[in-house]
């Protein structure tokens, strides 16, 4: 005879199911008040009982509180929701990545909606998956970005109004210092001046290396004022630092155009710099106008 906890539908078996397991199980009213939920989903909130769980609402926990609301959407139209991933932000100040399956119930007496859900907790697949990704956008050798993150940029830039600056650097004579002193000698050049533009940019501006001794500047958000202010600090404090030389240029976004154009512009822009620059002078700095 079939043990009673091979079967699902019995009241005791399911019971054990619903206290062991590791994925949190909840039921939550119409208005997003926590009605009853296993250990492993008070474990995700923080909150050490049901009763400390009940005194809060589901939404108090979100991070982004829209998430609730587009779920809600989700939930009225099709009665269910699959994998919707939100971040909680535990009664520690935690935050942590969960994705939810749920579902809407009408109680057929009292007419009263419910919905019962399976949270899963996947902060550490989302922080592995974001380590992985920076791997893959990053230079090995100086630390910047590469030029995959150019398109990831765009991704996050995609929206029709969006400003941003292009500072195109290249380091003067680079391959005397591989011809003269060798390829170590190059790729310390290459780690010093990286080292500079990222210290030097603030947290909204992105370096990338854009292969060989070329770097770009992305100045997320600046008008051309602005990318023209932060070209002039770079040639600043490289002058105080006494930097390697190297010709810079510049470009801001014009007219929606594509990053692609605006970094052709500052491209432009740093081979007339090239053009003007004399052996032994320092940075210099030029514009090309849009044509």
């Amino acid at each position: 005879m079939p043990s009673r906890f091979s079967r699902l539908d019995d009241a005791e078996a399911l019971r054990r199911f619903v206290r062991d397991l590791r994925e949190g199980i909840y039921v939550t009213d119409e208005r997003g008040r926590i009605v009853d939920g296993n250990p492993a989903f008070l474990a995700m909130l923080g909150v050490p009982t049901l009763e400390e769980a009940r005194k809060r609402q589901s939404g108090d926990f979100l991070l982004d509180p829209s998430r609730r609301e587009a779920e809600l959407l989700v939930l009225e139209r099709d009665g269910a929701v699959r994998d919707f991933e939100f971040q909680i932000r535990r009664a520690d100040g935690e935050i942590r990545t969960v994705i939810d399956t749920a579902y809407r119930c009408v109680d057929p007496e009292t007419r009263e909606v419910y919905f019962q859900g399976i949270l899963i907790d996947i902060t550490d697949r989302k922080r592995l998956e974001d380590r992985l990704l920076d791997q893959t956008l990053r230079d090995p050798l100086t630390g910047c970005w590469n030029r995959r993150y150019l398109a990831d940029f765009v991704a996050r830039h995609s929206d029709a109004g969006g400003t941003w600056g292009c500072v195109m650097v290249d380091i003067d004579q680079f391959k005397h210092y591989n011809d003269e002193f060798g390829h170590e000698a190059g790729d310390a050049v290459l780690n010093r001046v990286a080292r500079f533009l990222m210290r030097a940019t603030r947290a909204e501006e992105s370096t990338v290396r854009m292969g060989g001794d070329e770097f770009l500047l992305l100045l997320d958000g600046a008008d051309a004022s602005s990318t023209e202010n932060t070209s002039k600090r770079l040639m600043f404090m490289a002058d105080r630092e006494l930097l390697v030389p190297f010709s810079l240029g510049w470009a801001a976004r014009e007219d929606d155009e594509t990053l692609e154009r605006t970094i052709a512009r500052a491209d432009h822009a740093l081979l007339r710099a090239r053009g003007l620059t004399r052996s032994g002078e320092r940075p210099k700095i030029a514009l090309v106008p849009r044509t």
